[in-house]
């Protein structure tokens, strides 16, 4: 049975390279009617991020990627924490010391740039130099005695490694290439390379599909693999998504976008940013100056201060956009994939149907935002009206917006009034309106000044409001035609009717259709709007 597991560190959140790659993986498993395994590799303590966990299994969920094995779920292989199965890794790594396999060594930080530098200077490649006799138990309680750092580093071969892989084909790492590596840290936790191998052969994975840049891990896990007498999978490393900008589409574009941004404008207060999503000043420090990372909630806080829209890059940043996830599926899945006829717009059923590991590319993929943008528009068309009114909801209460308050029938009269929007987005923006105040409308400058400060619009507003008052049925229809009869009256575009209404009862000129929008708020509400502004800019 084909076996593939997604094995992120919660070391950040979801981020486009990642979901692609537990797509990948998803999509394996389900054509073969095989097991997808979510296994979390939070071995790396100082990195891991408090929410990180969490958020990257609810974008999973979110996009439909729900694993067969994993947290939450259980199965016969967990646990699915890798820092809570340090037994199993010891375990093995206590056989390859035994067998001479592996060994102690006890570098400061110091000494290791030493041989870094030497090797530097030589323009040689560093290879760790591994002793002529091991170190001893004795060796090891000396070290611990003066402080030293203690981590175990497995022997490498000196054997050419020949890696065997779906996409690249045969690659060939000669002997030396690959230095003796850390299996064991010096907190006794295992390395990724350590851990991701046993757990792995321990849980049955056959296939790893993966990015590119972790193809030259591959000889050292398969060296690893051969020294424990464990099988090897079949390996697919998948091309580099890039960003429009040409530069691989990292998951520290927000963190690099907030920073810059504070570091070019004279006009930002740091000290102010303290307290801001529960930064210290020692964090904001170590953050401006490039040191560390916060937690993403802290950089999504701070840059919603100072009004900064930071591109998305995670899965929960196109969430809070209005986007869905059977566009990001489609979208992701065709990122260094192909189906045999070119095709793009696709459900998530023909993706499995169709996938086919042969069929990824070597080249790199582009992230191309305005293609990501057309393939949610024709999604928000072909979903259906339950599963969008689901996603809207979703996204409505994700970024607690004031149309939370909304029943179902109001939601999809506004999505059926906003067809052809791009985004969730779009939708919410044009509707807000509707759930504010009469008397707390704000204004848009530049609309005010466009629309109702141009030629006769208030007078037009005016006739309008006296209008709508002599109206005996109110409904949609009626209003459509009362403001086309009045157009056509004025001699004028409808836009000239419509703009200065729209202004007036939204307080910009961004709305559903114009007789709906007035349908929608009812009469009332837009009298007591259109009464408000006449007050408010004829005195102007």
């Amino acid at each position: 049975m084909v076996v593939t597991r997604f094995a992120p560190s919660p070391t950040g959140y979801l981020h486009v390279g990642g979901a692609r790659t537990a797509l990948f993986n998803w999509l394996l498993a389900k054509k073969m009617g095989g097991k997808f395994i979510l296994r979390i590799e939070d071995t790396d303590t100082k990195r891991n991020t408090p929410t990180a966990a969490q958020q990257v299994m609810d974008d999973l969920q979110w996009l439909g990627l729900n694993w067969d094995e994993g947290p939450g779920i259980g199965g016969e292989n967990g646990p699915y924490l890798q820092s809570e199965r340090r037994d199993i890794y010891d375990k093995y790594i206590q056989q390859l010391l035994d067998e001479g396999k592996a060994y102690y060594c006890f570098e400061t930080p110091e000494e290791l740039a030493a041989i870094r530098d030497e090797a530097a200077k030589a323009k040689k490649a560093l290879v760790y130099p591994r002793p002529a006799t091991y170190p001893t138990l004795d060796d090891v309680e000396k070290a611990k005695s003066e402080g030293r750092p203690v981590v175990v580093r497995f022997a490498m071969p000196g054997t050419d490694v020949v890696i065997t892989d779906v996409v690249r084909g045969e690659v060939n790492v000669a002997a030396g290439e690959i230095g003796d590596f850390i299996v064991q840290k010096s907190d006794g936790f295992p390395t990724y390379h350590m851990a991701v191998v046993i757990d792995d052969e321990l849980m049955g994975v056959t296939h790893i599909i993966r990015g590119q840049e972790h193809l030259m891990n591959t000889p050292g896990h398969q060296a690893l693999q051969d020294a424990l007498g464990f099988r090897r999978p079949t390996y697919a490393h998948m091309s580099v998504t890039v960003s429009e900008s040409g530069g691989k589409l990292s998951k520290r574009e927000r963190p690099k976008a907030l920073k810059n941004f504070i570091k070019s404008r004279s006009e930002i207060n740091v000290d102010e940013l303290v307290g801001i999503g529960g930064i210290t000043a020692e964090q904001l420090e170590s953050f401006v100056k490039g040191k560390t990372i916060p937690d993403m909630p802290i950089i999504d806080a701070i840059a919603k201060h100072i009004g900064l829209k930071l591109p998305e890059i995670n899965i929960v940043d196109f969430f809070k956009s209005g986007y869905l996830p059977e566009t990001m599926i489609n979208f992701m899945g065709l990122l260094g994939w192909s189906t045999s006829d070119d095709r793009e717009i696709m459900q998530l059923a023909e993706q499995i149907e169709c996938f086919d590991l042969k069929r990824l590319a070597k080249s790199n993929s582009l992230f191309d935002r305005k293609k990501l943008l057309s393939f949610n528009t024709e999604h928000i068309r072909l979903v259906g009206e339950e599963k969008l009114l689901a996603n809207f909801k979703n996204y409505l209460q994700e970024i607690n917006s004031p149309l939370n308050a909304a029943d179902d029938e109001l939601l999809k009269r506004f999505l059926t009034a906003n067809a052809g929007a791009r985004t969730l987005a779009d939708v919410e923006v044009k509707c807000r309106f509707v759930f504010v105040e009469n008397d707390a409308i704000q204004y848009d400058e530049k609309a005010v000044k466009k629309v109702l400060m141009k030629g006769n619009a208030l007078e037009i507003l005016a006739e309008i409001r006296s209008r709508f008052a002599a109206m005996e049925e109110i409904t949609a229809e009626g209003i459509e035609k009362l403001l086309r009869d009045l157009a056509e009256e004025k001699e004028v575009g409808l836009g000239k009717v419509a703009q200065p209404l729209r202004v007036a009862i939204c307080g910009n000129t961004i709305s559903p259709p114009i007789f709906e929008s007035v349908d929608i708020i009812g009469m009332e509400s837009t009298l007591k709007r259109i009464d408000k502004t006449l007050e408010k800019f004829s005195e102007a």
